[in-house]
């Protein structure tokens, strides 16, 4: 399985601490074990699967998008429900 994140991901990824890594790290696993975990979106967005989880107690939400024929992950965005999808679209 291919793995890829976005230049955003990565550079989000960076400021987090080290708690706020593996709360990520257990969310990106459970969206390796099962792509389908996360709810598929609509619209302009329907290319996109979103994954909630809690990282340290809020609820953060993980873009991704997934596709079976080659089965590569492309993990795009994460953040907090606030402006999550209006960004997304950007």
């Amino acid at each position: 399985m291919n793995i890829i994140q976005s230049p955003r991901f990565q550079r989000a990824v960076k400021k987090l601490h080290k708690n706020q890594k593996q709360d990520l790290k257990k969310a990106i696993q459970a969206v390796i074990d099962d792509p389908f975990i996360g709810e598929q979106k609509k619209g302009s967005l329907s290319h996109l699967h979103v994954h909630k989880f809690k990282m340290i107690g809020q609820l953060t939400l993980l873009a991704y998008s997934y596709d079976g024929d080659t089965v590569t992950l492309n993990f795009v965005m994460f953040g907090s429900h606030e402006n999550f999808y209006r960004d997304l679209v950007r």
